[in-house]
Formats: C-alpha cells, sequence, structure tokens
C-alpha cells in the first residue's frame, strides 16, 4: 500500500498518510489512458467548420464556354471543383465527434493516471487550503513551498472561492474540484496537489 506524506500549505509534513492501493497503486495502463485521453479531446471539439460542395456553390446554371472548338478541357459547370469559385470535393460539414467510453475503461484510466501520479513522485497531498484574501501572490508563495510552480492541478473537494480566484491569474495552473476530476487533466499537469477531503473524497468513489 503506497503512502504519501502530507503537508500543510508551508510545505511542513505533518503526517504519513496510506493511499488506496487499488487507487493509487496500481500498474498504469497506457493504452487505457490514451484511449481516455482521446475521448476528452474528441468530446470538447465544437465541429463547426463548414465548407461548400458544389451544390451549395451560387451559380452553375451555365456552361463555363462552348463544347467544343476552344482547345479546352470540356466543362459543364462554374460549380464544378476545378473551377475558380467553384464547390471543394469532399466539403467538411458541421458534425459530433463526441463519443462515450464504458464506465470501467474510464475509471482504469483515472486510477491509472493516479498510480502513474504516485510512481513519479508528482503527487503533493495537503492537508488544507485557507487563503485570506484569495489573491495571486498568497497562491505563488503555496505552490513555491511545495516545489510546484510549473504546471500545476490543484483538486479540491469542497467550494472554495479563495483558492480559485488566487490561482486565475497563474497561466499553468488550474483549480478543479473531486466532480470534474479526469484523466487528461491529471497527465496534462506536472504535479498534482490534492487536498485531504478531495483525497477522502476519490476514494469513496473509486473504491
Amino acid at each position: 500500500m503506497p503512502t504519501i506524506k502530507m503537508r500543510n500549505q508551508l510545505g511542513n509534513e505533518v503526517e504519513s498518510v496510506e493511499l488506496s492501493d487499488s487507487i493509487f497503486g496500481i500498474e498504469p495502463n497506457v493504452h487505457v489512458m490514451h484511449e481516455a485521453v482521446v475521448n476528452y479531446l474528441a468530446n470538447q471539439r465544437q465541429g463547426t467548420f463548414a465548407a461548400k460542395t458544389r451544390a451549395d456553390v451560387r451559380g452553375g446554371g451555365r456552361k463555363p464556354f462552348r463544347q467544343k472548338g476552344t482547345g479546352r478541357a470540356r466543362q459543364g459547370s462554374t460549380t464544378s471543383p476545378n473551377q475558380i469559385g467553384g464547390g471543394v470535393v469532399f466539403a467538411k460539414k458541421p458534425r459530433d465527434f463526441s463519443y462515450s467510453l464504458p464506465k470501467k475503461i474510464r475509471r482504469l484510466a483515472l486510477k491509472s493516471a493516479l498510480s502513474q501520479k504516485v510512481l513519479d513522485e508528482e503527487l503533493i497531498l495537503v492537508d488544507k487550503l485557507e487563503l485570506e484574501n484569495g489573491k495571486t501572490k498568497e497562491m505563488v508563495t503555496i505552490l513555491s513551498a511545495f516545489e510546484a510552480d510549473k504546471k500545476p492541478l490543484i483538486v479540491l473537494g469542497d467550494k472554495n472561492v479563495a483558492v480559485e480566484r488566487a490561482a486565475r491569474n497563474l497561466p499553468n495552473a488550474k483549480v478543479i474540484y473531486t466532480n470534474n476530476i479526469n484523466t487528461y487533466q491529471i497527465l496534462n499537469h506536472q504535479n498534482l496537489i490534492l487536498t485531504k477531503d478531495a483525497l477522502d473524497l476519490i476514494e469513496e468513489v473509486y473504491k
């Protein structure tokens, strides 16, 4: 069973905490994590692009020039794709890229990502985050104490407006809650910072 040192927001170690072996101690499945990341990115696509086919382009009521006698290849319509201003051969049309993965796959991918963070020693457990004024400099001080100021992902258990506001102006930092945690966000950030209440919720839901 993996253990981790829980710190306070000053960076000092408070106690050792045993992590759930079924969530933080499994063998990471790279293929499943890849599937989850591809699924997440596909679901973020808007799919609002559009191009005109020859049926959508205005015109085409007459031949560009007569059939014979010009020495050129015959043309039947000004909307043909090989005409200037004509339509696109295989035009993109609005579509929905989203699809769903089985629940077991999603859970295994998340557990794999969490276990990978433990193996890479990129998981930071903090007892609580309390900011007086919600200022950016307060968050910078906390992240510096954790040596996690490059690209941290802060996962909270309960609503904390002060922490959200303090991290809002940090370009590489992101704050989410346990109900929004996903494989892509975990792998896309260098350090994963969990509060104790967030850890308890994760272990309760994914046990």
